[in-house]
């Protein structure tokens, strides 16, 4: 493992263990839930892949579940949840709903059960902590990574963070896909133009 590797991973574990101790992480979801649903209002995509929160994540599946609920007539609207495959190691996307069934995938992580797969449009991710420009830092699985490269027509990508994850001099390693958005309990951090 290189140095580099070594600063990822204590950097990783850090922010970690900022984030479950955060006293107030209630209040910071609650604005990030208001941030995240105001965002959606203007965009047209119908088919958000999203996440199951782990590890004190922000949950961005209520404010998903108003934004389904609120589509305009003759507008269906679907959330997904990964599937990981297990021999390019990428996600695919499965239909979510509210009292879905699921199972365990080979992580621990909640799936949904028996669902039909689809092609997110727009691809929410969770931010172990993110810098400058839309770079993200993730778990260090690539899962993200390797999902956006192959992905065609490559949805747009919203990463979710509390703003305390924020790491102004986060340099890029090779293979990181840098996201389209970033979003904080604070508002829009960074979008691309």
């Amino acid at each position: 493992m290189s140095a580099l590797d070594q600063d990822r991973d204590a950097l990783r574990r850090r922010l970690l263990a900022a984030r479950q101790a955060l006293p107030d992480r209630l209040e910071r979801a609650v604005a990030l839930q208001t941030v995240l649903r105001s965002w959606l209002v203007g965009r047209r995509e119908t088919r958000i892949g999203a996440y199951w929160p782990i590890k004190g994540e922000f949950d961005p599946l209520p404010a998903l579940y108003r934004w389904q609920d609120g589509a305009p007539p003759g507008v269906s609207r679907q959330i997904g949840l990964p599937v990981v495959d297990k021999t390019s190691r990428q996600l695919r996307f499965h239909v979510w709903f509210p009292g879905c069934p699921m199972e365990e995938d080979a992580y621990g992580i909640p799936k949904p059960k028996g669902t039909e797969a689809f092609e997110p449009e727009l691809l929410l991710v969770p931010c172990v902590g993110f810098g400058p420009a839309g770079l993200r830092l993730g778990y260090g699985g690539g899962f993200i990574d390797r999902t956006l490269a192959a992905l065609q027509p490559r949805p747009w990508s919203v990463g979710l963070s509390y703003a305390h994850g924020f790491v102004p001099l986060l340099k890029p390693l090779a293979g990181d896909v840098h996201l389209d958005t970033l979003l904080t309990e604070e508002g829009v951090m960074w979008e691309r133009g």
